[in-house]
Parts: C-alpha cells; sequence; structure tokens
C-alpha cells in the first residue's frame, strides 16, 4: 500500500502536477490536509496560481483524494471539486493503520495528542504550518507534510510525504531526497 499525503498546496497547478507525476501516479489513495485552492490573503499569489484548473486536474485524478477542510478553503471550492473536502477531520483504516488527517490549524500540540489517543490513530496528519514535521510520541506518528508549492521552511524545499514499504517519509520534492523518516511499528 503506498499512500501520498499533501498540504497547502494553495492553487499552484504545476507543482500539483509535478507531485502527482512523479511521486503519486502508483498511490492507492492521496490525502490531502486542506487549503486546497485558495491562495489565502496571508499568503503571495504565487505565479503557478491557477485554482480553476486545478480543480479540474483534482477532480480527473485517477487516483481517489481525502481531503480536509483547510482555514482557506471555502464553500465555492467545495461546490467546483467533485472530491468531498471533509470538515475537520477524515478518518481511513488500511490494513489495521488508522490514519486521521486534518488542517490542523485550531488546534495545539496538546489537542493534537489529545484527538489522536481518543480516535486511536496510529498516524494524525495535519498541514496549515508549510512546514514538514515528523514526530513518534507513543507510538503515533505525527506528521505534518508541509507544502509542495508555498514553502514556509527557512531552506525552502517544497515538501510532500508518504507511507510506502511500511515507512512514512517526507520527501524534497525537488530531489525526491528523504527529509524524514520513520519507521511503521
Amino acid at each position: 500500500m503506498k499512500i501520498g499525503i499533501i498540504s497547502d498546496t494553495h492553487g499552484c497547478l504545476e507543482t500539483w502536477q509535478k507531485v502527482f507525476n512523479q511521486y503519486f501516479t502508483d498511490a492507492d489513495v492521496i490525502i490531502h490536509a486542506g487549503d486546497v485552492l485558495y491562495h489565502g490573503p496571508r499568503n503571495s499569489i504565487p505565479a503557478e496560481y491557477n485554482p480553476k484548473q486545478l480543480a479540474e486536474v483534482l477532480n480527473n485524478c485517477p487516483v481517489p483524494i481525502l481531503t480536509v477542510c483547510g482555514n482557506c478553503d471555502t464553500e465555492v471550492d467545495g461546490m467546483v471539486l467533485n472530491l468531498p473536502i471533509q470538515s475537520p477531520y477524515t478518518y481511513l483504516m488500511i490494513n489495521d493503520l488508522r490514519i486521521v488527517a486534518t488542517h490542523g490549524h485550531n488546534l495545539t500540540t496538546e489537542a493534537k495528542q489529545v484527538m489522536a489517543k481518543r480516535l486511536k490513530a496510529n498516524i494524525f496528519i495535519t498541514g496549515h504550518t508549510h512546514i514538514a514535521a515528523l514526530e513518534k510520541i507513543e507510538d503515533i506518528i505525527y506528521l505534518n507534510p508541509g507544502s509542495p508549492g508555498m514553502s514556509k521552511r527557512p531552506d525552502g524545499r517544497g515538501t510532500i510525504a508518504w507511507i510506502n514499504d511500511n515507512r512514512v517519509e517526507i520527501l524534497d520534492i525537488a530531489t525526491g531526497q528523504a527529509i524524514l523518516s520513520t519507521a511503521l511499528a
């Protein structure tokens, strides 16, 4: 099972296409942790900003996409996407692996940990910060894939994540290098 994980695409069409073509074409499912189309009022409009075309590409994606609602996603986004924007969480169970995803913009670290334990998550995914993070606490993996096109990392690297070969990895989209990695078990 290969699960692609992405967040904070913010209407960046070319970046989505690059990520999909290089990393997600053979994924069984893609989890999007929110902020899909709109760039948001605090962000500059990226040169590749094309939310209308991105919506069309996502609607025709051959891999199923599960999406949670980010703080920049609105009702109108749900009107142009043929995939549900779930709010505030999505819960996925694959091969006894419980995955919970939420955008995370309204959760403290403590609230994330409480929610992950309450939902018996093996992996708890958030987005929002545009900074990739991967941490295992008490056998729960907390993952933020960062942002592929609007990174706020000090080094500016765009990132995604995947679950593949019993590992969770955060990848630099330019090089394919695993920046952070941990085993599932």
